[in-house]
């Protein structure tokens, strides 16, 4: 690793990203996470494989540095795992490894990119605002299952049909979508999307998600917006969805058609 620890280049301006740093070489994992938190980003940092797995799982971070050789899980079973978890999310592999066998075998495994020790932070932190950059880009259009939201369009699709969304609804939609696999609380959404204070007391968080739920036949308790008790509501990554909307779906359309045609309400 170079001694090229000045700070030298500017946040990226774009907001904080959530990163997750497995390196079982502590203080190498306090290195990194110093030189990506001055780019502006939240890190957690794990030693092992097994928590690796474990804190991808609940943070489903913007992007994941993995170290090849790991305690508990080697690092290129946490990569094979952290791929089934989800697909998309940017992972770099960063190790001692210099076998061109072992980088084939990462890439082909899903890592976006590989870096070998000794390395530049300079170069590292480049590459992570690019893959970063990559995924911002990506998320134009954000799916979950089958439901897929435009927001540069401002449009709303879900099993190949169009749903008609208020400005709020977009939004409030668009910031769970976001923060797909975790909860958003009453408060964030309330000051995200309504900008209101906190203190204020109103239900209307409640009110909109009945709306959307709706909208997108999805009844509550809901399969794709889902209610955390005492907390606040998520809608879940793709392993959690799998199943569960097709479920939901079918109910809704058997339910649709065994009502008397005359009777609908379009």
């Amino acid at each position: 690793m170079e001694a090229d620890t000045q700070q030298g280049v500017p946040p990226t301006g774009k907001g904080f990203m959530r990163l997750l740093i497995a390196e079982d070489d502590r203080a190498l994992g306090t290195f990194l996470s110093r030189g990506l938190e001055a780019d502006g980003h939240r890190v957690r940092v794990t030693s092992d494989g097994g928590s690796a797995v474990t804190a991808f799982r609940e943070d489903l971070p913007d992007l994941t540095i993995l170290d090849l050789n790991l305690p508990v899980k080697d690092g290129e079973r946490v990569l094979e795992e952290l791929r089934v978890v989800d697909a998309d999310l940017p992972i770099l592999v960063l190790t001692a490894r210099q076998e061109v066998e072992t980088r084939v075998r990462c890439l082909d495994r899903g890592a976006d990119d590989f870096m070998t020790k000794p390395f530049s932070l300079h170069e590292l932190r480049a590459r992570c605002r690019a893959l970063l950059r990559r995924k911002r880009e990506a998320k134009l259009v954000l799916r979950a299952g089958d439901l897929e939201l435009d927001r540069m369009n401002h449009t709303a699709v879900r099993a190949g049909e169009g749903i008609g969304l208020t400005n709020k609804e977009f939004a409030l939609l668009e910031h769970l979508m976001l923060n797909r696999g975790q909860c958003v609380s009453r408060v964030e959404l309330l000051e995200s999307v309504w900008k209101l204070e906190p203190a204020q007391t109103t239900n209307i968080v409640d009110v909109y998600v009945n709306y959307l739920r709706r909208k997108l036949r999805d009844p509550a308790p809901g399969r794709l917006i889902r209610t955390v008790r005492g907390k606040g509501y998520m809608i879940p990554a793709d392993r959690e969805l799998a199943g569960g909307i097709d479920l939901a779906l079918s109910a809704a359309h058997s339910f649709n058609t065994a009502i008397p045609s005359s009777l609908k309400v379009n």
